[in-house]
Protein backbone atom coordinates (compact mmCIF):
# COMPACT_ATOMS: atom_id res chain seq x y z
CA UNK A 1 0.00 0.00 0.00
CA UNK A 2 1.31 3.48 -1.06
CA UNK A 3 2.01 5.67 2.01
CA UNK A 4 0.24 9.21 2.73
CA UNK A 5 1.96 12.26 2.52
CA UNK A 6 2.29 12.28 5.95
CA UNK A 7 3.91 8.98 6.26
CA UNK A 8 6.21 10.20 3.69
CA UNK A 9 7.39 12.56 5.90
CA UNK A 10 7.31 10.62 8.71
CA UNK A 11 5.36 13.09 11.05
CA UNK A 12 1.90 12.49 12.44
CA UNK A 13 -1.13 14.11 11.11
CA UNK A 14 -1.33 16.50 14.38
CA UNK A 15 2.55 17.89 13.23
CA UNK A 16 3.07 21.28 13.15
CA UNK A 17 4.73 23.43 10.56
CA UNK A 18 7.88 23.77 12.55
CA UNK A 19 8.36 19.65 12.45
CA UNK A 20 7.17 19.36 8.98
CA UNK A 21 9.66 21.84 7.67
CA UNK A 22 12.32 19.91 9.86
CA UNK A 23 11.02 16.50 8.63
CA UNK A 24 11.18 17.51 5.04
CA UNK A 25 14.40 19.30 4.77
CA UNK A 26 15.48 15.81 6.62
CA UNK A 27 14.68 13.52 3.95
CA UNK A 28 15.38 16.17 1.35
CA UNK A 29 19.12 16.11 2.52
CA UNK A 30 18.69 12.51 2.38
CA UNK A 31 17.12 11.80 -1.04
CA UNK A 32 18.45 14.81 -3.10
CA UNK A 33 19.75 13.25 -6.49
CA UNK A 34 22.84 15.05 -6.59
CA UNK A 35 24.29 14.06 -3.40
CA UNK A 36 21.75 10.76 -2.44
CA UNK A 37 23.08 7.26 -3.13
CA UNK A 38 20.23 5.56 -2.50
CA UNK A 39 19.25 3.88 -5.73
CA UNK A 40 15.67 5.20 -5.30
CA UNK A 41 16.59 8.39 -4.34
CA UNK A 42 14.73 10.58 -7.46
CA UNK A 43 11.58 8.75 -6.67
CA UNK A 44 12.00 9.06 -3.01
CA UNK A 45 12.97 12.55 -3.33
CA UNK A 46 9.15 13.07 -5.64
CA UNK A 47 7.20 11.47 -2.82
CA UNK A 48 8.61 14.04 -0.30
CA UNK A 49 8.48 17.21 -2.41
CA UNK A 50 4.39 16.29 -3.24
CA UNK A 51 4.16 15.67 0.40
CA UNK A 52 5.51 18.86 1.51
CA UNK A 53 3.80 21.07 -1.09
CA UNK A 54 0.75 19.87 0.38
CA UNK A 55 1.43 19.74 4.34
CA UNK A 56 2.94 22.71 4.23
CA UNK A 57 0.03 24.84 2.88
CA UNK A 58 -2.93 25.27 5.42
CA UNK A 59 -6.00 25.57 2.84
CA UNK A 60 -4.03 22.16 0.92
CA UNK A 61 -3.53 20.68 4.19
CA UNK A 62 -6.81 21.25 5.47
CA UNK A 63 -8.50 19.85 2.15
CA UNK A 64 -5.95 16.34 1.96
CA UNK A 65 -7.29 15.54 5.91
CA UNK A 66 -10.76 16.01 4.60
CA UNK A 67 -9.78 13.60 1.94
CA UNK A 68 -7.95 11.10 4.52
CA UNK A 69 -10.92 11.16 6.63
CA UNK A 70 -13.62 10.84 3.68
CA UNK A 71 -12.00 8.84 1.24
CA UNK A 72 -14.90 7.08 -0.69
CA UNK A 73 -16.15 10.76 -1.85
CA UNK A 74 -12.74 12.27 -2.67
CA UNK A 75 -11.60 9.18 -5.32
CA UNK A 76 -10.47 11.91 -7.64
CA UNK A 77 -7.34 12.53 -5.91
CA UNK A 78 -5.39 11.22 -7.74
CA UNK A 79 -5.29 7.31 -9.08
CA UNK A 80 -4.43 5.95 -5.01
CA UNK A 81 -7.01 7.86 -2.86
CA UNK A 82 -9.26 5.62 -1.78
CA UNK A 83 -5.83 4.31 -0.07
CA UNK A 84 -4.10 7.69 1.10
CA UNK A 85 -1.65 7.01 -1.88
CA UNK A 86 0.47 9.99 -4.09
CA UNK A 87 -0.82 11.16 -7.18
CA UNK A 88 -0.42 9.18 -10.24
CA UNK A 89 0.30 12.35 -12.86
CA UNK A 90 4.26 12.62 -13.93
CA UNK A 91 6.76 14.19 -11.74
CA UNK A 92 9.01 16.40 -14.00
CA UNK A 93 12.81 17.95 -12.64
CA UNK A 94 14.17 21.21 -14.05
CA UNK A 95 18.38 22.06 -14.16
CA UNK A 96 20.64 25.23 -13.95
CA UNK A 97 21.51 26.37 -17.16
CA UNK A 98 24.91 27.37 -15.99
CA UNK A 99 26.35 27.50 -11.70
CA UNK A 100 26.90 24.74 -9.20
CA UNK A 101 23.32 25.07 -8.03
CA UNK A 102 20.85 22.00 -8.82
CA UNK A 103 17.48 22.95 -9.26
CA UNK A 104 14.58 20.40 -8.28
CA UNK A 105 11.32 20.24 -6.11
CA UNK A 106 8.05 21.31 -8.15
CA UNK A 107 5.16 19.48 -6.63
CA UNK A 108 3.19 16.95 -9.07
CA UNK A 109 1.09 20.23 -10.80
CA UNK A 110 -0.96 17.81 -13.46
CA UNK A 111 -1.89 15.33 -10.36
CA UNK A 112 -3.23 18.32 -8.09
CA UNK A 113 -4.86 20.12 -11.06
CA UNK A 114 -6.71 16.51 -11.91
CA UNK A 115 -8.50 16.85 -8.93
CA UNK A 116 -8.58 17.34 -5.13
CA UNK A 117 -7.58 20.24 -4.61
CA UNK A 118 -10.30 22.27 -7.13
CA UNK A 119 -8.57 20.78 -10.05
CA UNK A 120 -7.27 22.86 -12.91
CA UNK A 121 -9.92 21.23 -15.18
CA UNK A 122 -12.81 21.71 -13.43
CA UNK A 123 -11.57 25.34 -12.76
CA UNK A 124 -11.25 26.01 -16.29
CA UNK A 125 -14.52 24.43 -16.89
CA UNK A 126 -16.19 26.99 -14.69
CA UNK A 127 -14.37 29.67 -15.87
CA UNK A 128 -16.30 30.03 -19.52
CA UNK A 129 -18.28 32.29 -17.38
CA UNK A 130 -17.06 35.71 -16.70
CA UNK A 131 -14.65 34.80 -13.53
CA UNK A 132 -11.17 34.27 -14.01
CA UNK A 133 -9.29 32.07 -11.56
CA UNK A 134 -5.60 32.66 -10.19
CA UNK A 135 -2.74 30.27 -11.11
CA UNK A 136 -1.54 28.25 -8.68
CA UNK A 137 1.85 28.98 -6.40
CA UNK A 138 4.37 26.91 -7.75
CA UNK A 139 7.26 25.81 -5.25
CA UNK A 140 10.92 24.63 -5.66
CA UNK A 141 14.13 24.29 -3.69
CA UNK A 142 17.18 25.46 -4.87
CA UNK A 143 21.04 24.15 -3.72
CA UNK A 144 23.78 26.68 -3.68
CA UNK A 145 27.13 26.79 -2.60
CA UNK A 146 27.85 28.29 1.51
CA UNK A 147 29.58 31.18 -0.32
CA UNK A 148 26.42 32.74 -1.73
CA UNK A 149 25.34 33.27 1.83
CA UNK A 150 27.92 36.29 2.12
CA UNK A 151 27.96 37.57 -1.05
CA UNK A 152 24.59 36.89 -3.14
CA UNK A 153 24.50 35.48 -6.60
CA UNK A 154 22.67 35.70 -9.76
CA UNK A 155 21.43 32.24 -11.37
CA UNK A 156 19.95 32.08 -14.34
CA UNK A 157 17.53 28.90 -14.30
CA UNK A 158 15.22 27.17 -17.14
CA UNK A 159 12.07 25.58 -16.06
CA UNK A 160 9.42 23.79 -17.60
CA UNK A 161 6.19 25.52 -16.21
CA UNK A 162 3.28 22.79 -16.81
CA UNK A 163 0.11 24.91 -18.24
CA UNK A 164 -2.85 24.34 -20.43
CA UNK A 165 -3.06 25.08 -24.11
CA UNK A 166 -6.36 26.87 -25.75
CA UNK A 167 -7.91 23.08 -25.71
CA UNK A 168 -7.98 22.52 -22.45
CA UNK A 169 -5.16 20.06 -22.56
CA UNK A 170 -1.97 19.95 -19.92
CA UNK A 171 1.21 20.84 -21.98
CA UNK A 172 4.52 22.02 -20.71
CA UNK A 173 6.25 25.24 -21.49
CA UNK A 174 9.87 26.30 -20.98
CA UNK A 175 11.03 29.24 -18.71
CA UNK A 176 14.31 30.97 -18.20
CA UNK A 177 14.44 33.45 -14.98
CA UNK A 178 17.74 35.22 -13.83
CA UNK A 179 17.07 34.62 -10.31
CA UNK A 180 18.51 37.04 -7.88
CA UNK A 181 19.78 35.14 -4.20
CA UNK A 182 20.10 37.89 -1.93
CA UNK A 183 23.14 37.60 0.71
CA UNK A 184 21.95 36.65 4.42
CA UNK A 185 19.76 34.49 3.16
CA UNK A 186 19.06 31.78 5.98
CA UNK A 187 19.23 28.43 5.36
CA UNK A 188 15.35 27.31 4.16
CA UNK A 189 14.41 30.94 3.55
CA UNK A 190 12.46 31.21 0.28
CA UNK A 191 12.71 34.03 -2.90
CA UNK A 192 9.11 35.07 -4.05
CA UNK A 193 9.31 35.56 -7.82
CA UNK A 194 5.55 37.32 -8.46
CA UNK A 195 3.25 35.83 -11.04
CA UNK A 196 6.06 33.32 -12.07
CA UNK A 197 3.99 30.37 -11.45
CA UNK A 198 1.43 28.72 -12.76
CA UNK A 199 -0.65 30.52 -15.22
CA UNK A 200 -3.93 32.32 -15.04
CA UNK A 201 -7.32 30.88 -16.14
CA UNK A 202 -9.50 32.80 -18.29
CA UNK A 203 -7.97 35.91 -18.11
CA UNK A 204 -6.85 35.65 -14.42
CA UNK A 205 -3.49 36.47 -12.52
CA UNK A 206 -0.74 34.42 -12.45
CA UNK A 207 0.21 32.34 -9.85
CA UNK A 208 3.99 33.09 -7.77
CA UNK A 209 6.59 31.18 -7.52
CA UNK A 210 8.59 30.13 -4.10
CA UNK A 211 12.15 29.34 -4.36
CA UNK A 212 13.14 27.76 -1.00
CA UNK A 213 17.22 28.15 -0.63
CA UNK A 214 19.78 25.71 1.17
CA UNK A 215 23.11 25.45 1.04
CA UNK A 216 25.35 22.10 -0.28
CA UNK A 217 26.90 20.32 2.32
CA UNK A 218 30.98 18.87 1.93
CA UNK A 219 33.45 18.13 3.78
CA UNK A 220 34.70 20.97 4.88
CA UNK A 221 31.45 23.28 5.39
CA UNK A 222 27.62 23.36 6.35
CA UNK A 223 25.10 25.52 7.27
CA UNK A 224 22.54 25.23 9.95
CA UNK A 225 20.19 28.34 9.96
CA UNK A 226 22.51 31.18 10.01
CA UNK A 227 25.62 29.03 11.62
CA UNK A 228 28.47 28.28 9.57
CA UNK A 229 30.68 25.35 10.59
CA UNK A 230 33.72 25.53 8.65
CA UNK A 231 36.80 22.48 9.34
CA UNK A 232 40.36 24.19 9.68
CA UNK A 233 43.02 21.59 9.60
CA UNK A 234 45.99 22.12 11.84
CA UNK A 235 49.44 20.63 12.56
CA UNK A 236 49.96 18.58 15.92
CA UNK A 237 52.35 21.57 17.15
CA UNK A 238 49.81 23.77 16.61
CA UNK A 239 47.40 21.73 18.63
CA UNK A 240 49.64 21.00 21.24
CA UNK A 241 52.13 24.28 21.66
CA UNK A 242 48.68 26.69 21.15
CA UNK A 243 49.42 29.15 18.31
CA UNK A 244 48.25 32.07 16.10
CA UNK A 245 46.94 31.08 12.67
CA UNK A 246 45.51 32.22 9.89
CA UNK A 247 42.38 31.14 8.03
CA UNK A 248 40.53 31.69 4.79
CA UNK A 249 36.92 31.48 5.62
CA UNK A 250 33.61 32.37 3.38
CA UNK A 251 33.59 35.23 5.57
CA UNK A 252 37.60 35.79 4.44
CA UNK A 253 40.62 35.80 6.10
CA UNK A 254 40.61 35.65 9.96
CA UNK A 255 43.42 34.86 12.65
CA UNK A 256 42.54 33.29 15.26
CA UNK A 257 44.73 31.68 18.30
CA UNK A 258 44.35 28.12 18.62
CA UNK A 259 44.14 27.16 22.63
CA UNK A 260 46.98 24.66 24.02
CA UNK A 261 46.88 20.70 23.74
CA UNK A 262 43.69 21.57 21.03
CA UNK A 263 41.86 18.40 20.19
CA UNK A 264 40.00 17.33 16.85
CA UNK A 265 36.69 18.46 16.65
CA UNK A 266 37.25 21.38 19.24
CA UNK A 267 35.29 24.42 18.14
CA UNK A 268 36.19 28.08 17.81
CA UNK A 269 33.28 30.22 17.52
CA UNK A 270 33.50 33.41 15.73
CA UNK A 271 30.80 35.78 16.68
CA UNK A 272 28.35 37.05 14.22
CA UNK A 273 30.58 35.82 11.60
CA UNK A 274 28.26 33.46 10.36
CA UNK A 275 25.56 34.58 7.76
CA UNK A 276 25.52 37.80 7.39
CA UNK A 277 21.24 38.11 7.86
CA UNK A 278 19.49 40.88 10.63
CA UNK A 279 20.44 38.37 13.08
CA UNK A 280 24.09 37.18 12.00
CA UNK A 281 24.58 33.69 12.83
CA UNK A 282 27.77 32.39 14.00
CA UNK A 283 30.92 31.11 12.22
CA UNK A 284 32.47 27.64 14.30
CA UNK A 285 35.67 27.01 13.15
CA UNK A 286 35.65 22.67 13.63
CA UNK A 287 39.32 22.14 14.57
CA UNK A 288 40.88 19.09 12.62
CA UNK A 289 44.62 17.79 13.94
CA UNK A 290 46.43 16.28 9.85
CA UNK A 291 49.62 14.57 10.74
CA UNK A 292 52.41 14.75 8.44
CA UNK A 293 53.54 11.48 6.61
CA UNK A 294 57.42 9.96 7.62
CA UNK A 295 58.56 9.49 4.08
CA UNK A 296 62.55 10.41 4.77
CA UNK A 297 65.02 9.20 7.16
CA UNK A 298 64.73 12.45 8.76
CA UNK A 299 61.15 12.54 9.80
CA UNK A 300 61.16 9.51 11.06
CA UNK A 301 63.74 9.78 12.98
CA UNK A 302 61.91 13.28 14.31
CA UNK A 303 58.63 10.94 14.88
CA UNK A 304 61.23 8.76 16.56
CA UNK A 305 62.40 11.23 19.18
CA UNK A 306 58.36 12.13 19.45
CA UNK A 307 57.75 8.77 20.58
CA UNK A 308 60.93 8.61 22.90
CA UNK A 309 59.66 12.15 24.60
CA UNK A 310 56.30 10.70 25.62
CA UNK A 311 57.67 6.99 26.39
CA UNK A 312 55.10 6.80 29.00
CA UNK A 313 51.89 7.70 26.92
CA UNK A 314 49.42 5.41 25.95
CA UNK A 315 46.60 6.31 23.51
CA UNK A 316 44.27 3.36 24.39
CA UNK A 317 44.37 3.51 28.09
CA UNK A 318 41.35 3.43 29.66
Amino acid sequence: MAKNYYEALGVSRDANPDEIKKAYRKLARKYHPDVSKESDAEQKMQEINVAYDTLSNPERKKEYDFMLDHPQGQAGFGQQAGQGGFDGAQFYRQGFDQGNADFSGFEDLFGRFGGGFGGGRQQQSGARGSHGYRGEDQHASIHVDAEVAYHGSTQQITLQIPTYNAYGEPEIQRKTLQVKIPAGMKEGQQIRLSGQGQAGINGGENGDLYIEIHYQDTDRIRVEDADVYYTVDIAPWEAALGQPIEVSTPAGKVKVNVPQNARTGQQLRLKDKGIPSKTPGHLYLVLNIVLPAAQTEAEKQAWQNFADSFAGFNPRAS
